[in-house]
């Protein structure tokens, strides 16, 4: 690997630029579920690229998890299915027949028309964000690279109608490796790039195994809308900012320079990122990337211990299932690593290097993986693969390789922040039917509707009506247009056992109110 001898830049020590981070503690985990039964080359072999799209299943049931995921297939045929979200189940004993399976919405298609051709090795990426800049329709973006490769065009859009995906691209990043810049993508906030890097709502990176795209995950902001609608085909993308990258891209060199002061303190050449996140839950965010952590001391060489020297005499090649060259060490496990966006800010605005954001915390999750074990037999040495999120409600998916036979399966953990208060209002719609609406909490999965024929009342007890989310209204005759009855109202967000503070309270007197009003504007008119 080459090194540096020297680094001209001033470090400068931070802590934590923002107090609003996500921990461990944030994160509830909710369960897991199986994919659809689609055959050998259906989701065997799966798990490599995912993203949520809040627009999907619109006709499923309303059961608190709304939207569908875009999902890469077995990774031999690298093409792309979208499928329902089934309720996420919790089985102690890691029984799979305790799950829930999700359903196909649109089958297996090339969203990308063949532009990539064959891939040896493949790694990919996809990120569903709503229509940008001069763009009629929201996209599902994507990113396709390999083991080795030049510098080569990688990234691309397509259509959500997978019958006809439509593909634009491919485009190169100017002057970035693929090595580290073509594998996980993600949306980024739109108040964070508003501030951060105008225009650029895509994190795109790669954290490819050894030295060679830098000494920890690379992250960089991109926006290929920016550039053309679309950009032409074989286009460079000129309007790329790093967020994250562990050396220095040297001009036409594919590998990144790398030295130890550069790197991730948690560091390890067998290390896999494979996916990743950028988090949020009211006012907390982290930029999150879930993966297979080396642990211990590692090695280059075989999977029993023997070590490949730089220069013979070579060691014997071990015999199979140990025969691999690579980088191994220890043990492994299954980790989601937490970064503060606030340093990666700092590295967008140019006032730290690259490699400066270090991870503040790290949440393992090796206890509800179903098969988080390496298996030589089955050569299955990856056990994580990709990772999206559902902004709204603030639910994590991460899909766990060949856990189910050989396909995946899907975890889901919600991430949690103090839910905000209500502001409820009334109308009457007729004489005999009123609505009630309140403004919409994130992360609330259910609102609790509670009555009484008090204007000052506590809320306890059963609620009088519960709505799911995402709904925010509430139509209603029950007791409306008796003049011997008057209700008053008040309302509490609710996730799980997680309840906001009571809204504001209204109810029918405010009925009179309007009517006056009404009344006033007739007269003037």
């Amino acid at each position: 690997m080459p090194v540096l001898s020297a680094i001209v830049w001033v470090m400068i020590t931070f802590g934590s630029l923002s107090g609003e981070l996500l921990h461990p503690s944030d994160f509830e985990y909710l369960g897991a579920f199986r994919l659809p039964d689609e055959g050998d080359y259906g989701w065997n072999w799966s798990g490599f690229a995912a993203t949520y799209y809040p627009g999907g299943d619109l006709d499923g049931p309303a059961d608190g998890f709304p939207g569908s995921l875009f999902a890469l297939g077995h990774n031999q045929l690298q093409l792309v299915s979208e499928i329902s979200i089934p309720v996420p189940v919790i089985s102690p004993l890691k029984n799979l027949d305790d799950l829930n399976a999700a359903t196909t919405l649109q089958p297996f298609s090339d969203i990308t028309g063949g532009m990539f051709g064959y891939l040896e090795i493949p790694q990919a990426g996809l990120a569903y964000l709503p229509a940008q800049g001069a763009q009629a329709s929201g996209k599902l973006h994507f990113c396709w690279s390999q083991h080795f490769q030049e510098f080569v065009p990688t990234h691309g859009w397509s259509e959500l109608d997978l019958s006809s995906p439509q593909p634009a691209g491919p485009w190169r990043l100017d002057g970035y490796t693929p090595y580290a810049a073509a594998d996980y993508l993600f949306d980024i906030p739109a108040e964070w790039a508003s501030a951060n890097t105008p225009g650029q709502r895509l994190a795109t990176g790669r954290f490819r195994e050894g030295f060679w795209s830098g000494l920890g995950p690379a992250l960089f902001a991109y926006g290929p809308w920016n550039e053309g609608n679309p950009p032409p085909s074989g286009a460079t993308l000129t309007q790329v900012t790093p967020l994250l990258l562990y050396g220095i891209q040297q001009p036409g060199i594919p590998e990144i320079a790398v030295d130890d002061s550069m790197k991730m303190r948690t560091f390890n050449p067998d290390d896999e990122w494979s996916g990743g996140a950028w988090v949020t839950a009211g006012e907390k965010s982290a930029v999150a990337f879930v993966g297979t952590k080396g642990m211990g001391s590692w090695w280059y060489g075989f999977l029993d211990g023997t070590v490949w020297p730089d220069e013979p005499p070579y060691p014997p090649v071990p015999r199979w299932p140990y025969d691999g060259r690579g980088y191994w060490s220890d043990s492994v496990k299954t980790q989601i690593l937490l970064f503060d966006p606030e340093e990666l800010g700092a590295v967008a605005r140019g006032e730290q290097p690259t490699w400066a954001p270090q991870p503040y915390d790290s949440l393992d999750i090796d206890a509800v993986m179903f098969d988080a074990e390496r298996d030589p037999y089955r050569e299955k040495y990856s056990l994580v693969g990709a990772a999206c999120f559902d902004r709204q409600r603030g639910i994590l998916y991460v899909l766990e390789h060949r856990a189910d036979g050989d396909q995946c399966l899907v975890h889901a953990w919600r991430i949690n922040s103090p839910l905000s208060s209500m502001t409820l209002s009334i109308e009457l719609l007729t004489p005999a039917l009123a609505r009630l609406s309140w403004s919409a909490v994130l992360g609330a999965t259910h609102y609790d509707l509670y009555r009484s024929g008090s204007a000052q009342f506590d809320i306890a007890g059963v609620p009088w009506q519960t709505v799911a989310a995402p709904d925010t209204s509430l139509q209603f005759s029950d007791g409306i247009g008796d003049p011997a009855i008057s209700f008053f109202f008040r309302a509490r967000a609710r996730s799980g056992a997680e309840e906001s503070v009571s809204s504001n309270t209204v109810g029918e007197h405010e009925f009179s109110l309007n009517e006056r009003l009404d009344r006033g504007r007739v007269a003037h008119d």
